[in-house]
């Protein structure tokens, strides 16, 4: 590679990190251009979780969008699966009802420890509200009040 491409190859990673990841702007680039464009991205995220996590992004209404992309602006995405569970485990205690649920029941489904990537449980028990979800050979059972998962 030349140092030409080198250097180009840099700039672009430097924008791709200020873009998503609330990374330094790289010199020669608009700042309002790239704020635009870091703005849109978030959005789009944001979008893309909802559609993961609908409960979650439902329980905070029309703030779904702008409570998400303040949480996300420094965080590098890493799928909107694992996105919306790390914002819904930081916010664990405002959570209530579906969103309260929804976590519960991907918790119960999935083994995640926030780091590695979520892997199917064997099996597990977990409280939801209104009752208790279990997990066992991949299929959900929910006892007490509310749906079945």
């Amino acid at each position: 590679m030349s140092e030409f491409d080198a250097g180009l190859a840099a700039a672009q990673e430097a924008l791709v990190r200020a873009m998503t990841a609330g990374g330094p702007l790289p010199e020669g680039f608009d700042a309002e251009a790239v704020g635009a464009a870091a703005h849109g991205i978030l959005l789009k995220r944001a979008g893309e979780v909802a559609r993961a996590w609908p409960a979650l992004a439902a329980s905070y209404g029309a703030s779904w969008k702008a409570a998400f992309a303040a949480w996300a602006a420094e965080r590098p995405t890493r799928g909107s699966f694992r996105d919306g569970w790390d914002f819904a485990r930081g916010d664990r205690g405002r959570l209530a009802g579906d969103a309260a649920r929804e976590l519960a029941l991907a918790e119960v489904r999935w083994s995640y420890d926030g780091q590695d990537p979520p892997r199917p449980r064997g099996a597990a028990a977990r409280r939801v509200p209104g009752g208790a979800a279990v997990v066992f050979r991949g299929r959900v059972r929910v006892f007490g009040r509310g749906r079945s998962g």
